[in-house]
């Protein structure tokens, strides 16, 4: 019996989101997409964490997933955005080799309108992407310095953050100007997703 794992897509962009899913399962045997420990709760600590992160962000052209690792969101994003938004480039950063072999083959397999690039982020030419995400990248004073690289000005830098969010943006204040909506976390209460904009360097 299939369910919708608490998400509202369509039975398309669920029948991907399971595919999915059962690449990352098949591969994380092989390498370390995600803790062996969270497999069995994907579907909400990674699936629907992520779905979130779409349905935050505005209506783009570009957007840039920065250390896509595992595809989360990278690849889960495009994959709601081939009905929502099928105009919507993604372009993937992931450095190591293996992980990027694995968000090439997501891409191929599920006709995604997506790119990887095996480059590391400070070295890739800018991006000026109209939307970046990262999620369990780094802290938000060395996501704010990529996204000051990559982002187009007007454009939205969605970052998911765990219960420190509050002092992680304290102290990315100290460097950096800008505005910031702090959205609970459907997955966490205490956690937030940050969508960021107008940044600059103080």
């Amino acid at each position: 019996m299939t369910t919708d794992h608490g998400l509202n897509v369509s039975r398309e962009t669920l029948e991907r989101l399971e595919a999915f899913v059962k690449l990352v399962e098949k591969w994380t045997v092989k390498i370390n997409l995600i803790s062996k420990a969270s497999i069995p709760h994907i579907w909400d600590r990674h699936i629907r964490d992520s779905v979130q992160i779409f349905d935050i962000a505005p209506a783009c052209a570009h957007w840039l997933d920065l250390g896509s690792g595992g595809g989360f969101p990278g690849i889960v994003v495009a994959i709601i955005a081939v009905e929502q938004s099928p105009d919507t480039k993604f372009t993937l950063v992931e450095s190591d080799q293996r992980k990027s072999a694995f968000l090439r083959g997501a891409i191929r397999e599920l006709s995604l309108n997506g790119v990887v690039r095996s480059e590391r982020i400070e070295a890739l030419a800018p991006q000026n992407a109209d939307v970046i995400s990262a999620r369990a990248l780094s802290d938000l004073d060395a996501l704010m310095g990529f996204a000051s690289r990559h982002m187009a000005p007007t454009g939205t830098a969605i970052f998911p953050k765990g219960e420190n969010w509050q002092k992680e943006h304290a102290a990315a204040q100290e460097r950096w100007s800008y505005r910031c909506e702090a959205i609970t976390s459907i997955t966490n209460p205490a956690a937030a997703v940050l969508r960021i904009e107008d940044i600059r360097r103080v």
